[in-house]
């Protein structure tokens, strides 16, 4: 059953969309060089070296691009692309699902031998964490977002949360430490250092709680274990140093792991509260479970008692996996409210540490005074969320974006926002009514609130999310891979092509083309004259205006409308939502670009940036 829904939820229409700008294209476009080009150590985008990623997730996207018939069968390039963040998910689930079944934290076999006892054992086991913690990870408003693209946060998640359900099922099981540390290189080599940081953060923590910590650690074997995870991951990084140096050393160490830690990068400021809303939406409409789940995992001591014996009293280590769950999700949340950049997608490696503190929020095992408050304030979450919904009429109007063209209508005109209200509606009574009625009694099982809270949830997902999903790219993603057609349709031999104005990365991906990019700003026109005629990089080499005489240009109406792109005579070659396809003369853009360079407007497009492309 997890499986399948999972399945659902993960796969199901996967590649029938295509790439979400901005971030998804990069990787994907690196993925597919790589495998096209068969120079599998530095990814490349764009004619650019990509250094923001360790190769982990373009090596695993890239096998995707080499499987025979892949632009016949994948022809938007999506499901190569997504799939190693979907099945990364899958795999946390699977892990989730697996870890309960074997120690459930609450006593499942009371059945007997016969068909009946078999039939409500199993019954019991569907009501239970083994069901309802993997369906919490996977239901996440933002594990069904990022298990769904095409970058490498997905991955990550999954590697750092393997390796640390891995290391306690070692701890109380036993076994071979070689896969949490084999794991653990994986995760160094799908987005860095951090992977490490966060393993021994939060299981040193853990082993603190339990007040075992040389016992927890020395059954870890971190040293032969670390030189193992340095085996998996250094080579890489090395080769990477030895051929790309200190561009390769100041981009990836420098910008995108100690400067997005120390100072903000790439306009991603936060305030310092960031993941306190992040935690709550990343867990609706369960929040209040993830809130009870929390403060009964901790059971921290009044002051008086924890100066004499510690904050935390030891569990015992098979029933251990909240407190686990617990410290997990307060590191995340420390780790990054400490970082000056903050991203929503910093919280993934949290979600399944959140799943596990929802499942096992309300014991039946006990006279639960949290059950009716709890299940009742998951009411009232829905029934706002569904009430939103309901009142789309009103506020759905208000959207008007330039490259989301007709999304209004489009969206009302859909089932899409009453089905979506109506799901809410539904876990909104299914939770009032639940929090009414008494707890079922131990000996008939677990109680099933909650996955029966969770299949409305999963009928969202798949008849409002994926709908609403394949809607959103008709209309944002759908007029750029038109303006690709067409550029591979006109462009002539030699000729530049560039995008000003709404930058989109899929033009370069679907167009096959190297694209200069530039913004709305009069710089933008200025840079772009000065590249064509002095910027090289790979598939794209500087040319004058007497040899070239003409650029194609992708622009979006807005930005066409501005004072300084007036007057140039542009041939119009097409158009697709807010996009239009031009070819200019270069004589007339650079008579423009000196108009503007004698006016004061700088040419700025050699300035460092890091995350060029």
């Amino acid at each position: 059953m997890v499986l399948l829904i999972g399945a659902a939820l993960m796969l199901w229409q996967l590649g029938d969309t295509g790439l979400v700008d901005e971030t998804p294209p990069l990787f994907a476009a690196s993925a597919r060089a790589m495998a096209e080009t068969g120079d599998w150590l530095t990814p490349r985008v764009n004619g650019l070296p990509r250094y923001d990623k360790p190769p982990l997730i373009y090596w695993l996207m890239g096998l995707g691009y080499l499987m025979p018939g892949q632009a016949s069968w994948d022809p938007l390039g999506t499901w190569a692309a997504r799939l190693p963040s979907a099945l990364s998910v899958l795999a946390v689930m699977t892990l989730l699902c697996v870890t309960l079944l074997r120690w459930p934290q609450r006593q499942l076999d009371r059945g007997g031998s016969s068909g009946q006892g078999t039939a409500r054992a199993l019954g019991r086991v569907l009501r239970s964490p083994v069901v309802t913690a993997p369906l919490a990870y996977a239901l996440s408003p933002l594990v069904l977002l990022w298990g769904r693209l095409a970058v490498s946060d997905a991955l990550f998640s999954g590697l750092v949360s393997a390796t640390v359900l891995l290391a306690w099922r070692h701890l109380v099981g036993g076994g071979s430490v070689l896969p949490i540390w084999l794991l653990l290189g994986f995760a160094v080599l799908a987005k860095g250092p951090v992977a490490l940081v966060l393993f021994a953060l939060i299981l040193s923590l853990f082993a603190w709680s339990q007040r075992q910590f040389r016992a927890y650690w020395g059954r870890l074997r971190p040293w032969p274990g670390l030189l193992i995870t340095a085996i998996v991951a250094l080579p890489w990084y090395a080769l990477e140093l030895a051929v790309e140096g200190k561009p390769y050393w100041d981009s990836f160490f420098g910008y995108h792991n100690l400067q997005r830690f120390t100072s903000v990068v790439n306009h991603h400021l936060q305030p310092w509260w960031f993941f306190g809303p992040v935690l709550v939406i990343a867990s609706f409409p369960f929040t209040p479970l993830l809130l009870v789940g929390l403060h009964r995992a901790l059971a921290l001591k009044p002051w008086r008692r924890w100066r004499q014996s510690g904050l935390l009293d030891p569990v015992p280590l098979d029933r251990s996996l909240a407190r686990l769950a617990a410290i997990w999700v307060l590191v995340i949340l420390a780790f990054f409210t400490l970082a000056a950049t903050k991203l929503p997608s910093y919280w993934l490696p949290a979600t399944p540490a959140a799943a596990l503190l929802i499942a096992l929020a309300l014991d039946p095992d006990r006279q639960d005074r949290a059950r009716r408050p709890t299940l009742l304030a998951t009411a009232l979450l829905a029934a706002l969320l569904a009430g939103i919904f309901w009142a789309s009429p009103v506020w759905v109007p208000l959207i008007q974006a330039t490259e989301l063209p007709n999304l209004a209508p489009r969206l009302l005109a859909s089932p899409i926002l009453t089905t979506a209200a109506i799901c809410f509606s539904l876990i909104a009574v299914l939770a009032a009514v639940l929090a009414r009625r008494a707890p079922l009694d131990w000996q008939r099982g677990p109680d099933g609130g909650l996955v029966l809270l969770q299949l409305p949830m999963v009928a969202f997902a798949l008849t409002a999310v994926q709908p609403g999903w394949v809607l959103g790219d008709q209309v944002r993603g759908l007029p750029v891979r038109q303006m690709a057609a067409e550029v591979r349709l006109r462009i002539r031999p030699g000729e530049s092509l560039a995008m000003v104005g709404i930058l989109k990365p899929s033009l370069h991906f679907y167009s096959r083309q190297v694209v200069l990019y530039e913004g709305i700003k009069p710089e933008g026109l200025v840079n772009l004259a000065d590249r064509l005629s002095r910027e090289q990089r790979r598939g794209q080499r500087p040319s004058s205006a007497s040899s070239q005489p003409t650029v194609l240009v992708v622009i979006d109406r807005d930005t066409a409308g501005l004072p300084h792109w007036q007057q140039l005579a542009p041939e119009g070659l097409a158009s697709a939502g807010p996009y239009r396809l031009w070819r200019l003369d270069r004589r007339k853009l650079e008579h423009r670009a000196a108009a503007l360079l004698a006016a004061g407007v700088p040419v700025e497009w050699e300035r460092p940036r890091p995350e060029r492309y």
